[in-house]
This record gives structure tokens, sequence and C-alpha cells, in this order.
């Protein structure tokens, strides 16, 4: 089997010859035709087999002729400059950039491309004078890297990248290296003995330098800082202890007192202690905040809705077909569906055969056959030729849109979880206050002098920064270990919420199943050769899915093309060869003239045969599990509920309960309401409850759930609503995140414990009325370094612990 010199693929229905080359199809040879004519053979020196097989259907792209979708499409359009983004998922490697950002030699009107590669998007800017953006995109399809325009696209708005955290962080990290700079000579100051030198610098010097921290501090505090105050104040505002009241206090102390002593030439104040406090803590959110922002973890039918669709209308007495956007449609529009194209409004079936898969809506994996008059459901995917329906309403009133239209999906999650700072945090404000007025009111009594300083002096070294960083660093560091490990999370707090998780709900098709693979068996009377010759030849001239995964099963015997050939969607096969008449298909179709009682399968997906009008039996399609599901399962098991909620009917039941544990839970016929209900009663019985789902079926359950995870075999092509995406090769390290995630927490514990030793110490120097400037210089950045050190260190090397079972 020869394999095509472009993409990799084999050479299954014809093989064409080209520069001594061969491709697998005329795509692919115009393809490196187009590279080669125009010097970018290199292309292929960058990658083997590196491109895709362009295979576009004709008139996909038409609805790019509508003013009104290009006019939305376009970020720029002015004068022979527009400008365009698109989603390419088939980007994968050096060469896709290298041929991507030349575009413009293979058309003079592409001015620049550039490639987000992590995104997998293009920027695009081209002259429409010269090229429409509909032979644009052709153009990239042509070459193999076809767009995903979706309804999301029509209705994504540009918005600006927050850049403000970047700048803040930039202007305390340059303060606190300029004020420590600057700090030095105060700490010579300290040493016995006064030195000439030293006594030249702080007697020519010390005013100037001063006054410079002070200038230094001013957009730390004003600028850098001013979110905790912000913060602060709502927090005290809804009566409520946040860890920022504490921070907001000791910047503000840190920087009263630190400005009066300079004015009142009382010392340099402890402005170096101010600047490395806001930068720390900047950092620590800084990277909190960074993640996997080219994943959207925020998903909706809107992401794989069409943009456009074909309708059919009346125009004196005469039929034609346009391209209007998909929210034009009305009650009643007749629109045309064409094989593999997703149905975007509840219709009725008025033409043709349809064959519907409805696996993106409700998870279940067989395509149910509609003939004229039934009702259809957006959401579903037309497997064979072309039909017709008609609307029966809008888009945004379909069942789908209404489906998406529970509130859980507009529900905060975040609003409803407390951090592990939080709670900490309002302990320790309450401490600290009470100790730092307590302290206060002891020296009004023994020595008022004193009273204003240790007041102070306990609200500075007791900043819980330490605190406050603990928990950044260490679940920013998981973050990192996790997307190493292609296992993505939204955002930090999901970490700390997984620790909490005691119930586990999966879906069963495409999450602990294997979507690309299936287990096929033969059940009936064995065939004779020639009976296989003519099968695996039906199964190789028919695109249905079910034909193809056969033919890959028969193509070792000999293949021919058969003398007749006739397949009727949603039915089956009809061929003849070498005088076999051969019915393939549906057990309906198949048993019309039998003259054999057929096997009943029950809850299987079966493909019939009848050879001469004799039933010869059946090949039954069974799923293929993920070889790690029964380890993981018992590993889960030990200390975690386990539950199966499917969308499928219970045909593999008996098989789940032998590959699962026991005491695994195991329901079917669950429609995507039924899962979102099924968690909510989980929710109400006290549990904190993960689902784990792949569909879109399943973005109810994942959106109410406290932690919802998706199983992608592509990251990058689907996913639900959701707070993490798992790589599907990660699937048996499953266990592994969550026992990570709970680690993680501990590490946050003894980093609070480590803090708290270093402010009982601190608190004891304030509270004596004894806390030199050195010790503030010194002990507030070297307790927020240790923990950041530590967390580093202990989140490092629970990831090399990860690593060791790979």
């Amino acid at each position: 089997m020869e394999n095509c010199f472009h993409c990799g693929e084999e050479c299954l229905d014809e093989t064409v010859f080209y520069y001594d080359k061969t491709f697998c199809c005329s795509g692919c040879k115009t393809v490196f035709e187009i590279l080669n004519s125009n010097n970018l053979s290199y292309y292929y020196d960058l990658e083997r087999n590196p491109g895709i097989s362009p295979r576009i259907r004709e008139g996909k792209f038409d609805y790019l002729e509508n003013a009104e979708i290009i006019d939305r499409l376009l970020e720029f359009d002015h004068g022979s400059t527009q400008i365009v983004s698109f989603d390419i998922p088939s980007i994968h490697c050096s060469s896709c950039i290298w041929v991507l950002e030349n575009l413009n030699k293979l058309n003079k009107a592409v001015k620049s491309s550039q490639v987000d590669f992590p995104k997998k998007k293009i920027r695009l800017s081209f002259s429409s004078e010269e090229i429409s953006l509909k032979d644009l995109v052709l153009l990239l399809g042509g070459i193999g890297y076809e767009p995903n325009i979706s309804l999301d696209n029509f209705e994504e708005k540009q918005t600006g990248l927050d850049r403000s955290l970047i700048y803040k962080l930039g202007v305390a990290g340059f303060a606190f290296g300029n004020v420590m700079f600057l700090s030095f000579p105060e700490y010579f100051n300290l040493s016995a003995g006064q030195a000439e030198v030293q006594e030249f610098w702080l007697d020519q010097f010390k005013f100037l330098f001063r006054w410079l921290m002070f200038g230094f501090s001013l957009p730390v505090v004003f600028y850098s800082g001013w979110d905790y105050f912000v913060s602060a104040y709502k927090g005290l505002r809804a009566k409520m202890l946040n860890i920022d009241v504490p921070i907001a206090l000791g910047i503000a102390v840190l920087f009263i007192r630190s400005s009066a002593e300079i004015i009142l030439n009382l010392g340099a104040g402890f402005f170096d202690s101010l600047t490395g406090l806001v930068f720390f803590l900047l950092l620590g959110r800084f990277f909190q905040q960074k993640t996997y922002a080219y994943l959207s973890f925020e998903r909706d039918y809107k992401s794989y809705f069409p943009i456009a669709v074909t309708r059919i209308s009346s125009e004196e007495n005469k039929l034609k077909e346009e391209q209007v956007q998909v929210y034009d449609i009305k009650k009643g529009d007749r629109i045309v569906i064409r094989n593999e194209e997703l149905i975007p409004m509840d219709a009725i079936l008025i033409k043709g055969n349809a064959l519907i898969d409805y696996s993106f809506v409700t998870g279940e994996a067989d395509p149910v056959a509609k003939a004229g008059g039934d009702k259809i459901y957006a959401g579903g995917r037309q497997q064979g030729g072309i039909i017709e329906i008609e609307a029966l309403k809008p888009v945004k009133q379909s069942y789908l849109t209404q489906l998406w239209s529970d509130e859980v999906f507009s529900k905060d999650k975040r609003s409803a979880f407390q951090s592990l700072t939080n709670r900490i945090s309002k302990k320790f404000t309450t401490a600290v206050l009470a100790i730092a007025f307590l302290s206060a009111l002891f020296w009004l009594i023994y020595d008022p002098s004193k009273a204003l300083n240790v007041f102070t002096a306990v609200l500075i070294i007791a900043c819980p920064c330490a605190i406050a960083l603990a928990a950044p660093f260490t679940l920013g560091n998981l973050l990192r270990i996790f997307g190493k490990n292609k296992f993505y999370i939204k955002e930090a707090a999901v970490i700390e919420q997984m620790a909490q998780i005691d119930t586990i709900v999966f879906d069963k098709t495409g999450t602990i199943t294997c979507n690309s693979k299936n287990t096929i068996s033969y059940e009936g009377v064995e065939l004779s050769p020639a009976e296989e010759e003519i099968l695996g030849s039906s199964f190789r001239a028919s695109g249905h899915p079910l034909s193809r995964a056969l033919y890959e099963l028969l193509k070792k015997h000999n293949i021919s093309t058969p003398d007749e050939f006739k397949e009727i969607t949603g039915k089956g096969i009809e061929s003849r060869y070498k005088g076999i008449q051969m019915k393939i298909g549906s057990e309906a179709f198949v048993k019309e003239k039998s003259t054999v009682s057929t096997l009943e399968k029950p809850n299987k997906t079966a493909v019939h045969i009848c050879s001469n009008n004799s039933y010869k039996g059946c090949y039954v399609f069974q799923n293929t599990y993920r070889k790690e599901v029964s380890a993981l399962f018992e590993d889960l098991g030990k200390n975690k509920n386990l539950v199966i909620l499917s969308g499928d009917n219970d045909g593999e039941k008996e098989n789940l309960q032998k590959l699962l544990p026991h005491n695994t839970q195991l329901f079917f016929n669950q429609k995507p309401k039924d899962k979102l209900t099924f968690i909510k009663n989980l929710q109400q019985q006290g549990k904190k409850v993960m689902m784990v789902g792949d569909g879109l079926n399943d973005a109810g359950a994942l959106a109410q759930s406290h932690v919802g995870i998706v199983i992608s075999e592509n990251i990058n092509v689907f996913s639900p609503a959701c707070d993490g995406i798992l790589d599907a090769s990660e699937f048996g390290n499953f266990s592994r995140f969550l026992q990570l995630s709970a680690k993680g927490i501990k590490v946050i514990k003894w980093s609070f414990l480590l803090s708290l030793c270093y402010n009982i110490i601190g608190i004891s120097f304030a509270i004596s009325g004894h806390l030199a400037p050195v010790v503030a210089a010194i002990l507030m950045p070297l307790s927020s370094i240790s923990i950041v050190l530590f967390t580093s260190f202990m989140t490092y090397l629970l990831g090399k612990k990860l690593n060791r079972f790979k």
C-alpha cells in the first residue's frame, strides 16, 4: 500500500503519480504542484508528510458571498486593506507555520499572514479588490488548512487583552530594585563605629536617597497596590474580613510610618519592605492567573453551529438557492442540509432520507433514520445524501438553545466556593488586629511613648504576605505541572476544589470508551470467499462510518468493483457481483425478502447481511473501552463514590459490570436534562461532585458539578463548557492528578505553618518594642522568599513523582 507524499495517508481509493511521487487524491497532488511551482517545496523538508488532505465539499463556503456576513467577520475593512482572523485546527507543526506565513507567495493579494500556533489561529491582511474572502478561504482549504468558521465567530466581540497586572508588577519590581539599592547605606549605618566613608554617604546623600525611596514608593502604593485597598474596602463594606484587609493595613501603615520618618527626619523608614511586599504579592497573583488561555473553557453550541445555511426561495415561480445567515431563518423556511452538515434549528423533514447522528446533543452513539414528515431536532448531523427540511422555529428557539438556557450556565461556581486562604485569613486577620490593639493598650498604660510604635510594628511585621503567596505559587506550579502532562485546568481554584471531591460521575461514550475504535464481531453463517469479496467491495464504495470501519476489517480480501451498486440512505446497500446479489444494512431493510429469520440483537449496533435472499448474519459493533479503565476505577473506588451516567441504552451493562468495581453505580438512557438533575440531587445530599464527560450533551452536568472535566481526543477541536480538559492519552493518570491536588493542599498548609512561625518571631519583636528597621527589612522579604522557595521545591518533587509513573 502506497502512502501519500503530501499528507502521509494510505492511498486507498486511488493513487495519483506526479514527479515520481504518489498522492492519495488529486487534491494532495495539486497542493504539491502549487507549492513546487512557487518555490515552496522546502515545506516538505521541515517535516515528513506534513500536509493535510484538502477535501472541501463543493459550495460549502458560498455564504461568504453574503456582504453582511463578510462585514461581521472582518476585523478591519478600509480601502484596499482587509484583516480577518480564522481558527485552523489542522495547524500541527513547523511546516504548517512556514507555509501559512508564506501565503503571499501563493497569492499576491495576501499582504501578510501571522500564525498564533498555541491558539491555532491565523491573522490575514489581504486586498478584497484582488481576492474575495471566499476565495481566500478556498485558498487556505486548497492547501489543507480549512478554517473553522462557526456561529461563535459571527457573534464574537473583540476584547482587548488586560495587561494591567503586568504593568503593575513591572512598576513594583522596578521600584523594589531601586529602593533596595538606595537602602544599602542605611544598613551600613547599623554597624558599630562610624567610618569616614559611612559618614560621607549618610551625611551627604541620606536625605536625597530617602526622598528618592519615598518617590519610588508612591506609584507602588497608589498604582500597583491599590487593588488591595479596594478589595479590603469591599470586604469590610460586606462585613467580611478577607485576607486583603491586613495586607491593605500593612501597606498603609508601612507607607504612613515610613513617610513620617522621612518628613520628620527620624529615620529611613521601611520603603524596602513596602515595595518588596507589593512586588511579591503581585508576582503571586500573576502566577496564579497564568493559565492555558489558548484553550476555550466556555464553549457552547454556537462554537460548532454553521454561520450560514442554504435556503430555498421562490422567485417568479422558480426555486433558487441562497446563502443566508443562520439567524435570519424563520419558521416555514425551507433549508438544504448536505452530508456531514449540522442541523441548526428544529425542523420537519420534507425531502430525502435522513440518517441523523445526535451524539453531539444526546450522547447516543447510533445514527437515527428519519423519513419524510418526521421531526428533526437542532444539533443533529446528517450522514448521507442531501435532504430538505422546513424550519419549525428560529435558531434561538430550538431545543438545543433551550437546553443551553438553563440557569446553571449563568451560575458562577466561584461564588459558592471558599478557598483555603480565605478560610484561614478570617481567623488570621482577627488575631492580628486583636494583638495590635491589645499591645497598644498595654504600652499606653506602661509606656505611652512606645504605644504607637508597637501598634504599627505589629501591623507591619504581621502582614500576611507569606500566607497570601503560599496558595498562588503552589497552585500556579501545579497548573504548570498539570499542563505539561496534558491536563489543562481553567484556574487555580479548581485544584482546591478537586482535592475536596468525594463523588465522580463519568459519561460512557467517548469518555471511558474510545471514539475511534470499536470491537467488531461476526455472528451468523460463515461467509464464502466470494461473499467476503463482494462485501468488502461494497463497503469500499460506501461513505457511511460503519461501512468504512468494516472495509478496514475486510480489505485483506480480494477487492473488486461491483457490477451493480446502490446505496439507500438510512437503510443500506444493494450490490451484485459474479452472480451474487447482496443486501447489507439495517435489520428491517435486509429481512424484507430473507428466507431465514434474523438474529435478534436488541440494543446493539449491527450491520446485517443477506446473500441471494438468504440471511447470513450480522457484524456487531461493541464499544472499545480505554485500556486503563479497570485499573483507574479500582484506584478511584478506594476513597470515592463512582457513577456511570450514560445517554446510551443498557446494551453494555453486562460488559461494564465485569469491567468496573462492583460498587460502581450504572445509569443508562439519561438525557442531558436528566444528567443535570442527577448531579443536583447528589449535591443536595452533601456530595462534592466531579463530572467527567466529553460532549455537548454533558454540558449541563459539567456546569452544575463542583468540577467539570472533559476528556478530549483533540484538545483544540472540541470541548463544552468545563473547568478542565484532560487529553485522552493521559486518562490512565487521572487518579494521580487528583492525588496530586490533595498533596498540593497539604503543601499550602505546611506553608501556612512556616509563615506562622515567621509571624510569631516578628510579632515578639514588635510587641517588645524592639523592632529595628533591619529586622523588618530582612524578616519580611525573607519570609516571602522562603515561602516561594518552599512551595516551588515541594511542587517540583510532586511533579517528579508524577512523571515516574509514566
